[in-house]
Order: structure tokens, then C-alpha cells, then sequence
């Protein structure tokens, strides 16, 4: 079974502890770690990662097992929501894997890990046991420290492992999930209330774009306010229609947005999408397509490696 993983983790200030991370995931013949992504104001870093499913667990139990003493939950502060030093292990069925084989994965891996490392675990998107546990956010409601304070009441109790947080390491959600994009547009603008008011209006649980979830913040390295999103579902909501929204709904302030950015990787199927929105010619060759997608999204620092399966190719086929 092909799978791809993205883990997060609560780390992305410290480069030396990323690198750490980096090598427990690539301790394991048969794992291809696609991509790699630190963001300091987040404070967190993301791997991509695919191979077959025996070996991607292993890896990520190394990547837990690297993460347990290295990262405190008690000392960290960021931008983003987290509840861990892993944060999320997702499972995504890539080639003939299915949803369920995924499924499967995540409650085998979600049960292996509480009881060897005393760490809760909760399912959440298609591995979630109950409704209120589908959306991530709901699972992540008041971080770390909220989490730490209510795991004991009714409601809260993970679904493996114990009913407290682990003392230094937290707690971890773990899912199976279709292909998600993480994707920012960072606006040519400091004005972070902005940002928040148009991820109020792009995200589907405020009644925007379905599929997408989107957060407001402030990114101190590049002196701009950023509308982060994920989307959940780029054949439900395609990214040329994200960005066409923000686009829209800056511009009723006056403002537009500087430029994009994929934390992680995107499928190729995403960016022909974009493609055949800029007007690219569909008989030319795959790579200028790809950069006609970036030109339309103002994709920073695009490379058509950013693409999960050029990505996987290369990787497969590079000596190791």
C-alpha cells in the first residue's frame, strides 16, 4: 500500500532540532521524505513523506520517539494551533490505496503509539469515532493548554491512551484523509485584522468556500499580515478559485495580495487546474503549465517539484 503522510510538528525556530526530526524520518529504507517546511512565526515545521505503509509508520514512530525529548509543549509559543510536539500524523492513500486501508492505519499506528509511549491519541477526518471529532479544529479547541486542563472530563477523553496529557510531549491527532493543500496568500498589506476578516469570509464553517479551512495571522520575517489556509478538497474548491477570493475580497480594502506560497507539496491535477483557469495552452509540455499555475497564483519560490508526483518520481528514482 503507497502512502503519503504529512506530520507536523511544534517546531520551527530551532533548525538544529528540524534537522534532528528530518533524519529520524529518513532513518527508514523505503521511506522517501518528500519535502520539509520550518516557519519560525508559526513555530512549526511540516514533512512530506510517502512509501509503502509498513515503513512510513515506522518512520513516523521514529519521528515521535525524536520528538519526545527534544520538544516541550510547557516552553513552546507560535502562531499556529497545536497540541503536541507531533502534532498531526496524517495518512493519505496515494496509487490503489483506499480511504479504508488508511483508516486502518491510523487507529492501528493512533493505538501502538498510546500504549507504547503513555502519549493520547485522538482520530479525527475520516478516522474520527464521532462527529465532533471530524473537523481538526475541534479536536485541537483551546490548544496544548486547554487540552491539559479538560482531557479528564466527559467528552474529552482521547481514544487511545491515557486521560492526561503527556507531561512534555502533549497529545497527538492522527487521521486518514484525502490529499489536503496547505496554502497561504500573504497580502501586500501589515493589516492582520484584515487578513482575519477575509479568512472569516473564505472559510466553509463561517458559510465561505467549502472545503476550506483559513486562519488570520501576522508573519514577522516578511512584515506582512497572511491568510492561512487548508484545503481540504481542490476538486470541490480548486486553488484558482481560493485565490481569485482573496483576491476579491482584499481588493474591497484596497489591497492586493503580494504573492502565495504551498507549505508542502500540491498534486499535479491542482496546478493544471490553475493552468487551464490562465488561459495555458493544454498541448504544452507539463513543466510550462506548471509554471503558467505558479504565475497565476504568484506562487513564491516555485519549483515543479512542488508537485506530489514529479516529487515522488525524482525521489524513486534518485540513488540513495
Amino acid at each position: 500500500m503507497l502512502i503519503e503522510s504529512v506530520p507536523n510538528v511544534s517546531e520551527g525556530r530551532r533548525l538544529d532540532i528540524v534537522d534532528e526530526l528530518a533524519a529520524a524520518l529518513e532513518s527508514v529504507d523505503g521511506v522517501y521524505l518528500l519535502d520539509r517546511t520550518s516557519d519560525a512565526s508559526h513555530n512549526r515545521s511540516v514533512f512530506t513523506l510517502a512509501g509503502e505503509d509498513a515503513p512510513v509508520a515506522e518512520a513516523l514512530e521514529r519521528l515521535v520517539e525524536a520528538a519526545i525529548p527534544r520538544i516541550d509543549l510547557n516552553e513552546h509559543q507560535g502562531e499556529h494551533p497545536r497540541i503536541g510536539a507531533v502534532d498531526v500524523v496524517p495518512f493519505v492513500p496515494l496509487g490503489d490505496t483506499t480511504m479504508d486501508d488508511c483508516i486502518e492505519l491510523a487507529n492501528t499506528f493512533g493505538a501502538h503509539i498510546a500504549e507504547r509511549h503513555g502519549i493520547p491519541v485522538f482520530l479525527y477526518a475520516n478516522a474520527a469515532r464521532r462527529a465532533d471529532r471530524v473537523r481538526l479544529a475541534d479536536v485541537r479547541r483551546g490548544q496544548y493548554e486547554g487540552l491539559r486542563d479538560e482531557i479528564g472530563m466527559h467528552g474529552r477523553e482521547p481514544d487511545f491512551g491515557p486521560p492526561r496529557t503527556h507531561p512534555t510531549f502533549g497529545a497527538l491527532a492522527v487521521s486518514a484523509r484525502p490529499f489536503l493543500i496547505a496554502y497561504n496568500i500573504n497580502l501586500d498589506s501589515d493589516d492582520v485584522e484584515l487578513a482575519k476578516r477575509i479568512a472569516r469570509r473564505v472559510r466553509e464553517s463561517s458559510g465561505g468556500l467549502p472545503k476550506v479551512q483559513a486562519s488570520g495571522f501576522w508573519i514577522a520575517e516578511l512584515g506582512r499580515a497572511q491568510v492561512s489556509m487548508n484545503l481540504l478538497d481542490f476538486s470541490v474548491t480548486p486553488m484558482w478559485l481560493v485565490w481569485d477570493t482573496v483576491r476579491e475580497l482584499a481588493a474591497e480594502d484596497g489591497v492586493e495580495p503580494a504573492e502565495s506560497e504551498l507549505i508542502g507539496l500540491a498534486p499535479v491535477a491542482a496546478l493544471l487546474a490553475v493552468a487551464d483557469r490562465a488561459g495555458a495552452d493544454p498541448s504544452e509540455a507539463r513543466e510550462a503549465r506548471l509554471a503558467a499555475a505558479a504565475a497565476y497564483l504568484r506562487l513564491r519560490d516555485f519549483s515543479p517539484l512542488q508537485a506530489l508526483e514529479l516529487r515522488l518520481e525524482t525521489a524513486r528514482t534518485a540513488p540513495r
